[in-house]
């Protein structure tokens, strides 16, 4: 069953790109000694957070934008066995072009 989450406000539904198992060089990296992720692909983005007078102000990020975010951002959720982070645009650092 698809379970489908559509962020409130200016949060922002993103998967994280898990860094590569093992290293140029061939070394295997185990699961604790992984950083944890700062870049992922954005999933879905809510419909922006309201100004003082109640106008809606637009999202900079759309969906498949691929960003970059600070390191201990938002919140982890698993849905259907993926890790999924829920976090506030304001969290976002950069978007990756190219």
């Amino acid at each position: 069953m698809a379970i489908h989450l559509r962020p409130l406000g200016d949060r922002v539904l993103i998967e994280p790109i898990e860094q590569e198992e093992v290293t140029a060089s061939g070394l295997y990296i185990p699961e604790t000694a992984k950083e944890k992720p700062q870049q992922g692909n954005v999933l879905a983005v809510g419909e922006g957070r309201r100004d003082d007078d109640g106008k809606r102000i637009e999202m900079d990020v759309k969906v498949g934008d691929r960003v970059l975010f600070a390191k201990y951002a938002g919140t982890e959720v698993k849905i259907d066995g993926k890790k999924l982070l829920i976090m506030k645009e304001s969290d976002i650092l950069a978007i990756v072009s190219g």
